[in-house]
């Protein structure tokens, strides 16, 4: 079984975790964001230190991930990458002090049961089953509708959001087209990690750029930097990060497995088990909540303690009471 392989996927999720927290905790003392202005945006994110320390951990991360495709199927990959929500969710109520819905506490014993059937699935001959290159014609008629639906569908949150009266948004919208625009990131990762080579670097190299892999990743870099960013400072992680990081896995393995051709297990046992890790996962995105709870007003927490108004006296006259005339 390719340990390593599992073991570079855990270690990508514990530096995803912290670099997301930590980009999470420098976007509370940075300016409101705006995705109408990206260079601004890139500009704030620049100049402060902790965030620059979370994209570092994010950067270190993304290697992680390039070790883990050239070992593992997609199907198996994103499966591991999910358990990374559990310790994403640690940390942002540890760190960041986000208060976790019951709703949200079940979905880690969710995910941990994605995990253990995923890796239940595996076996030592999936190595030789991994695709390294997809048709650069089918990654594209993949590739570019999903962009256009994640970018329209972060439109329509936006505008949402603006409205007047509405209740504050838990950030499912905004993380589901982030996980749309990752998720096409992570198939041009995968392609990327099959082209690496270390004999004959610039016909490598040559390929590589003649590919679609980097194109895609410089477009998915460049509008997920400002996207989730931006979302990120308004909603809370402990909602964005699984939203996306689910949408992400369920879009790789479904249009993954298409684009590069991987197969699925033949045994039936290790089928259910990696299908059912997948059905899980999905799981977890529908149970959800879509919105954070109001505040409650003062008035409706102690509705016996609201203070007596006391009745103006009025200056007019009164009129005098007769006898045995009722007032």
């Amino acid at each position: 079984m390719p340990w390593w392989g599992v073991a570079s996927a855990l270690l990508a999720n514990v530096l995803y975790s912290t670099g997301f927290v930590l980009e999470k905790r420098a976007l509370a003392t940075l300016p409101a964001l705006s995705t109408r202005q990206p260079a601004r945006v890139v500009g704030h994110l620049l100049s402060s230190p902790l965030w620059l320390g979370g994209s570092l951990a994010l950067a270190a991360g993304f290697a992680a991930q390039l070790a883990v495709y050239r070992t593992l199927p997609l199907a198996a990959a994103q499966g591991i990458f999910v358990s990374g929500l559990v310790l994403l969710l640690l940390l942002s109520s540890v760190v960041l002090g986000e208060r976790t819905s019951g709703r949200e506490r079940q979905s880690i014993v969710a995910i941990l049961v994605a995990l253990v059937l995923v890796v239940a699935s595996l076996r030592g001959e999936d190595a030789r089953a991994v695709a390294r290159t997809a048709p650069p014609a089918t990654l594209l008629v993949i590739a570019v509708p999903s962009l256009a639906a994640g970018l329209l569908l972060y439109r329509s949150a936006e505008r949402r959001a603006r409205r007047r009266h509405r209740l504050p948004t838990a950030g499912v919208p905004y993380g589901v087209a982030v996980g749309l625009l990752y998720g096409v990131s992570s198939l041009a990762i995968k392609g990327v990690s099959g082209l690496l080579t270390t004999h004959d670097v610039p016909a490598a190299a040559g390929q590589l750029f003649r590919s679609p892999y980097p194109y895609l990743l410089l477009f998915t870099g460049a509008a997920g930097l400002v996207l989730s960013q931006t979302a990120l400072q308004r909603c809370r992680a402990s909602v964005i990060v699984p939203v996306c990081t689910t949408v992400t896995c369920v879009f790789t393995v479904v249009c993954g497995t298409v684009a590069f051709g991987e197969p699925l297990p033949a045994d039936p046992l290790r089928l259910a088990l990696r299908l059912g890790g997948t059905a899980v996962a999905v799981t977890v995105l529908l149970a959800l909540p879509r919105h954070d709870a109001p505040p409650v007003p003062r008035a409706a927490e102690a509705p016996y303690l609201r203070p007596s108004i006391p009745r103006a006296r009025s200056s007019a006259p009164t009129s005098p009471v007769l006898p045995g005339v009722e007032p």
